[in-house]
């Protein structure tokens, strides 16, 4: 690997258990194959390795605070996909004339249901679909301009808010293009948010029409409908609740189908509608709320399409050959930003959630295809957790394998690790040994694209030799619509997220208190700022919080402080290395970066997730981890322990023989004595977005977790204080 790469392969191989007579004689046969095929790839090849040594971006000034651009826009940010399309509808109408005809959304029928027994007694509900079934782009056109004039007919008007709280679905596209067309202010709200945080998003933008589904209706609306008194119109994507007359007087529930119906009907021509502005708010997005209640981040069609033009110039040849698969939630800027990229281009798009994604997901009945193997995409957008379980579910697989199965895996994959790290691509490999595994996406990926998080350099690694794709590991926020940087996909260094796109740029401001300047050697550091025209309005009704994280400076650009600190390596590639509320200060005076313990430990078999907490008040970390039930229980067993898998999980003797693992792996990744924690509780119950625990991108929220766990916190602190006092009273 080039000086950028972060982590060497040597580091990231795995172990092998063959004969080391034999392992000598296959190392010459595999140095002997190098060689021959490196003879054509030398000649006909332009090595990987040397496009990633190229600058990517470059400051465009002398001084220390200089702004970072990609050497693509040197002379000028880029704001527009198509000349003359400014505003979401204008992109929309260019995209259906020129693709008129082509499949765009795509859905898959529900051929049966059926409840299945597992031998716990748990009923799981599984499905049986069949093929996707599509709109092109003309019927997704009609179709959303009806419904938006339909809306309009319910007493919608321009510049007002509506929301939708629904599944990611193609209605939700639908819907979402009818709002930009009539110029309504489109409120997105997480389907996983608990009721205090959708009565919070409803009043504040005081909604009077609600787009959702049958079943969100059913389970989290129908006991909140009261809270919003401005609410007067709910509206179904797929048709109507066999139950809803419990819903309190003077609402009215619709389907989508008859609001269409309505907007077909309807004659407009003496009210014509309002055509949306760029400055126009065009979503407000309430954010999955990390750090406390839910804040409304309002996106105008002038950030949305400066956000998905810089997206779209970092995917090579995005057009009409591909297919998308979306599962994400749309209501996060990842997806959105993602779908509308793929929309402007001709892709298709085909629908799936996290239940029916593969052939091995919980809802998809045994023997039958997942989304992945029926849709078979091209492209595909992930979080890490994602990624994460992908690694950790092979990876088992693995270990599963006969001893010869497992070494000839161990083989290849070290061997493709050692090529990509030169640059190189390795055929036979791809086909002869990770095909299987490929085909778990499908067989067609031939790009990831992953935010929402931090990716390992492990998991990074491991997607790019299975998969045999690049991962484009991208950085945005919400507040930037998403844009920030994508890694281009010819380059395979892991721990970077790339150059800024070619819509923004991105400078350090020191951080005296963390130590961070943009003055450090040999490469400067501080905290992200990006500044563009993705760079959003603010918050909705939150003129404080606005002035605090965003700003413009002398030439009327707009800024956000991310609060992220980062790194720019000599290419111009940007790390994020740390984050000032991830930032702790022990009581000897030491800081903590929270993140780093937990990226170095999360990649564990024994460990589904972890939150490392301390404070200042004490001198170490402690840590909260969802065990792996399969590798917990085979720990038990070796260990002699025997009990409920609550019991494990309270038991301290596990604690303990968990945190010696912990602390070994702490110690094999260069982890400083004061961050390794000393002690930690096992939780037996996952942190999923629907116990608030996590965000929809499964990032921690640590002031939840902090609340969810305050009593084990002061219990742990207690105990090890008056473990420690004893000590040395013996001394």
């Amino acid at each position: 690997m080039n000086n950028h790469a972060s982590s060497k392969p040597s580091t990231m191989k795995l172990k092998q258990t063959i004969n080391p007579i034999l392992l000598y004689f296959i190392h010459v046969i595999i140095s002997l194959y190098t060689i021959l095929t490196y003879i054509p790839f030398y000649f006909f090849s332009e090595s990987r390795q040397e496009k990633s040594n190229q600058v990517k971006a470059k400051p465009v000034n002398s001084k220390p605070d200089s702004a970072y651009r990609s050497i693509n826009s040197l002379d000028g940010l880029a704001s527009v996909l198509y000349p003359g399309c400014d505003t979401l509808d204008k992109v929309f109408m260019y995209a259906k004339n020129k693709f008129k005809d082509k499949r765009l959304l795509g859905t898959r029928e529900i051929l049966n249901e059926e409840d299945e027994v597992q031998p716990n007694g748990k009923i799981f509900k599984k499905v049986i679909l069949g093929q996707y079934n599509w709109l092109s782009y003309e019927d997704v056109f009609v179709q959303a301009s009806n419904f938006g004039n339909g809306l309009q007919m319910l007493g919608q008007k321009p510049k007002t808010n509506i929301a939708i709280f629904c599944e990611t679905r193609a209605e939700w596209m639908i819907a979402a293009q009818a709002c930009f067309m009539y110029n309504f202010q489109l409120v997105t709200l997480y389907a996983t948010l608990g009721g205090p945080a959708i009565v919070h998003g409803l009043n504040e933008t005081e909604v009077t029409n609600i787009i959702t589904s049958k079943e969100l209706l059913q389970t989290k609306l129908k006991d909140i409908v009261s809270l919003v008194p401005r609410l007067r119109h709910i509206i179904t994507v797929d048709g109507k609740p066999a139950t809803w007359s419990e819903l309190p007087k003077g609402i009215v529930v619709h389907t989508m189908t008859t609001v269409q119906a309505l907007g077909t009907k309807a004659n407009t021509e003496n009210e014509p509608q309002s055509k949306p502005l760029p400055s126009d708010i065009a979503v407000i997005m309430y954010t999955s709320g990390s750090t406390g209640i839910p804040k409304g981040v309002m996106i105008s069609h002038s950030n949305i399409i400066a956000g998905i033009t810089g997206m779209a110039r970092r995917i090579p040849k995005v057009g009409e050959e591909d297919v998308y698969i979306g599962y994400l939630p749309l209501a996060h800027v990842l997806e959105l930003s993602a779908e509308l990229v793929c929309l402007s281009h001709g892709c298709r798009i085909g629908y799936s959630s996290p239940q029916t994604l593969a052939d091995q997901s919980s809802k998809i009945k045994k023997g039958s295809k997942g989304d992945t193997s029926m849709l078979k995409p091209t492209l595909m957008a992930a979080v890490p957790e994602i990624m994460d379980r992908i690694y950790k579910n092979v990876m088992n697989k693995v270990n599963e394998m006969s001893s010869f199965q497992r070494n000839l895996f161990i083989l290849a994959y070290n061997y493709k690790m050692e090529q990509i790290s030169k640059g190189r691509s390795t055929p036979l490999c791809d086909r002869l040994v990770f095909r299987k595994v490929r085909s778990l996406l499908g067989g067609n990926i031939r790009l990831l694209l992953c935010g929402g998080a931090p990716l390992s350099a492990t998991t990074q690694r491991f997607m790019n030799i299975c998969f045999c794709c690049p991962v484009g590991q991208g950085y945005g926020l919400t507040e930037s619509t998403g844009a920030g940087t994508i890694t281009e996909v010819w380059d395979y260094n892991t721990g970077r997220v790339g150059a800024p796109l070619v819509c923004c740029e991105i400078k350090l401001k020191n951080w005296e208190e963390g130590g961070y300047f943009n003055t450090d050697k040999p490469h400067p550091r501080g905290e992200i700022l990006i500044g563009g025209r993705n760079v959003t309005m603010g918050y909705y009704k939150n003129e404080a919080k606005t002035k605090a994280d965003f700003f413009e400076d002398e030439n009327g650009q707009r800024w956000l402080c991310t609060g992220d600190i980062g790194e720019f390596d000599p290419d111009g590639c940007l790390k994020i290395i740390d984050r000032k509320k991830d930032l702790v200060k022990l009581q000897a005076g030491e800081y903590v970066s929270l993140g780093k313990v937990e990226a170095a430990l999360k990649n564990l078999p024994l460990i589904d997730n972890i939150c490392a907490y301390a404070n200042s008040y004490h001198s170490y970390v402690i840590g909260f981890v969802v065990p792996n039930q399969k590798e917990l229980t085979e720990l038990a067993r070796k260990k002699g322990l025997k009990g409920t898998w609550e019991e494990l999980c309270n038991s301290s003797e596990m604690e303990n023989e968990v945190l010696k693992v912990l602390s070994e792996a702490a110690i094999s990744a260069s982890l400083e004595k004061f961050e390794i924690p000393v002690k930690i509780r096992l939780s037996p119950e996952p942190w999923t977005p629907e116990t608030g625990l996590v965000t929809d991108a499964f990032k921690l929220k640590r002031k939840e977790l902090k609340t969810h766990y305050q009593a084990d916190i002061e219990r742990i602190y207690f105990r090890y204080q008056k473990a420690k006092g004893k000590k040395k009273k013996e001394i």
